[in-house]
């Protein structure tokens, strides 16, 4: 299959998901092998395949027990095998049944009446961002990646966590350094080896959860309406409150993160789209589902076959990395009508950009009011978005994160 596109290498989405190398594998090989090369310091590994339709993604992200979460755990790069066991902790590199208790009894601390109460809260932060910006804005220019999305998806999270406000900047550098480390941008640690380290392994995450145990302390002496009062109260372990503090500050600050200034990038490069959104053509929540289909937060999830199988024709061997691409499933021309099209009113829109089955995102709720908000918002507080320079994208086959997104407003 040398002849098939390459979807693996980080270097590629640079320039945003490579659509067009996704749409062969779609038409030519849905469930296609890739090379897994040497890449920015990182070894090489044995490879995996590559599902790029919709159908074929929700079948793997559906059956638990076909493909796996816990054997080689969800990131295309193999774990070292010694930290296996202690990123198995962690609900995401789980599979029923163990994997239900866990998320039930942390779904009882994400509860939507808990979201909805942070909306006033949410809808000024949203507000004084803006406006902030676009008043501090040089030659009527502003980063709305600096001036807006990072401190909106990362306060906001700060305040369902309940962490104390100067304790928030850590949460920034620890998401930084889990989901940035494909990027030149960000300082790659070295082991004795002279590789680079997972950041994931227990070395990486050990900070974090010392944090992740004070904070808990301080919540059963002092709780408060916040989710780590909930986690501190009830029945998990120590080990178990750590996995979720992790997750949910990692995934909880990077979804929104990265799905904001896409959607705000999507709008600027469609002026026509974000009048009708302007104009109520449309309503918000509406489009804030085809701005999600359009730019996913999270590119790819893998799984491990746990048996020989056979999807979209192509024999799998029980052991096989699997690994689901959500931007291409989210422009599969068997589901969405012209999917290379802005249709802020598609519906139905079945996309999976947070995922679908038993994993699928616990915060979207969360994830969706802030976005919701953020474009309410920026319609009022900014009439006018236009590009002034290309955006600047992570360096990531993981996450689809804008660095820099410099629009000229009014």
């Amino acid at each position: 299959m040398a002849d098939l596109p390459d979807v693996f290498d980080p270097r590629r989405y640079a320039a945003g998901p490579p659509h067009h190398a996704y749409r062969e594998l779609r038409d030519r090989h849905p469930v296609a092998w890739q090379a897994e090369p040497e890449v920015l310091g990182w070894p090489a590994g044995p490879g995996f395949w590559a599902v790029t339709r919709h159908a074929d993604v929700v079948d793997v992200l559906k059956d638990a027990h076909t493909f796996s979460s816990t054997l080689g755990a969800t990131q295309i790069r193999d774990p070292d095998p010694g930290d296996l066991p202690f990123i198995r902790r962690m609900m995401l590199n789980q599979d029923p049944p163990h994997h239900g208790p866990l998320r039930r009894l942390v779904s009882r601390a994400f509860t939507p009446g808990r979201v909805e109460r942070f909306e006033a809260l949410v809808r000024e932060r949203a507000r004084s961002l803006l406006t902030g910006a676009r008043e501090a804005a040089e030659d009527g220019v502003v980063d709305l990646v600096a001036d807006v999305t990072d401190d909106y998806a990362l306060l906001n999270l700060a305040d369902l966590l309940g962490v104390p406000p100067g304790d928030r900047g850590l949460l920034l550098d620890w998401t930084e350094r889990v989901i940035a480390y494909q990027d030149p941008d960000e300082p790659v640690v070295l082991g004795p080896d002279g590789r680079p380290v997972n950041p994931r392994s227990p070395a990486m995450l050990a900070e974090m959860f010392a944090y992740a145990r004070e904070l808990a302390a301080h919540k059963r002496e002092r709780p408060a309406d916040d989710i780590m009062t909930s986690l501190a109260q009830g029945e998990l372990a120590d080990g178990e409150l750590e996995m979720f503090f992790f997750l949910l500050t990692v995934a909880g600050n990077d979804t929104v993160r990265a799905a904001a200034p896409g959607g705000l990038l999507a709008l600027a490069e469609h002026p026509d789209a974000r009048a009708e959104l302007a104009n109520r053509q449309v309503p918000v929540d509406i489009a804030v589902e085809e701005l999600l289909r359009w730019h996913p937060p999270v590119l790819s999830f893998r799984r491990t076959a746990r048996r020989a199988t056979v999807l979209a024709g192509q024999p799998v061997a029980a052991g096989d990395k699997v690994v689901v691409f959500h931007a291409s499933a989210n422009h599969d021309e068997r589901v969405f009508t012209d999917p290379h099209r802005l249709d802020l009113a598609r519906s139905p829109n079945p996309h999976v950009s947070f995922g679908d089955g038993p994993h699928i995102c616990l915060g979207a709720h969360f994830a969706r009011l802030q976005l919701r908000v953020l474009h309410e918002e920026a319609l009022r507080v900014l009439p006018r978005t236009e590009l002034a320079a290309p955006p600047r994208r992570l360096v990531s086959n993981f996450i689809n994160g804008v660095k820099s997104l410099a629009v000229r407003v009014g």
